[in-house]
């Protein structure tokens, strides 16, 4: 039976999601999107005895990317983003501008994630699914808690496909192939809001109809 227990931190100005996964029996964690506020992502890993195995994005926006220097300057651990955003990482801080807002550049990412890859955290695999329409290359994190898709789906709508990189087409396919085929009680933590399950958002999410 996993351990895993999560942390959640609503970040920054656009106020993104992020969260902290951690193993209790091993101290291990990763951190799933660290957007802005990296002091205090720190501040919370010390407060927990939580050592960063990974930071992990879902996808290569500013509001998602912004920590990433910090906890990587502090931690030492790697910085793992999705293979089809790699490019579209170094330049994410300069979209900040077009909101009034700064961002700090990202380093380079240590590893690049594709679909069906895992990443160890304690004793459990986190899986990745390859979720690209919001951005080029997305993906979602899934988990024995539940699954992490950054901003590909939200409680009740998607995540809009009008910014470099993304497709609307291309979003509803990722969504229905790799979220909405499991099972309706998992649980899903977006990258913006609250959290919502796989039924909920089968049965109910106006853009999944059909």
């Amino acid at each position: 039976m996993s351990r895993l227990v999560f942390e959640h931190l609503a970040v920054g100005p656009l106020q993104a999601n992020c969260y902290i996964l951690g193993d209790e029996e091993t101290g291990e964690a990763v951190v799933i999107d660290p957007g802005d506020e990296g002091d205090a992502i720190l501040s919370l890993l010390r407060r927990r005895s939580w050592k960063v195995k990974a930071v992990l994005n879902t996808h290569a926006h500013f509001d998602h990317t912004g920590g990433n220097a910090t906890l990587v300057r502090e931690t030492g651990a790697p910085l793992m983003v999705p293979g089809d955003e790699d490019a579209d990482l170094a330049q994410a801080h300069l979209a900040a501008d077009h909101f009034g807002l700064e961002s700090e550049p990202s380093p380079p990412a240590d590893r690049l994630l594709y679909d069906g890859d895992e990443i160890a955290v304690g004793r459990e695999k986190i899986r990745v699914l390859s979720t690209p329409g919001h951005s080029r290359g997305g993906v979602t994190f899934l988990t024995s808690l539940g699954v992490f898709p950054g901003d590909a789906l939200f409680d009740g709508s998607i995540g809009r496909s009008d910014l470099p990189g993304g497709d609307y087409e291309t979003l509803i396919d990722s969504i229905k192939k790799k979220i909405l085929s499991l099972p309706d009680d998992t649980l899903v933590y977006p990258g913006h809001g609250p959290a919502t399950t796989v039924g909920r958002e089968r049965a109910s999410n106006p853009y999944l109809q059909g």
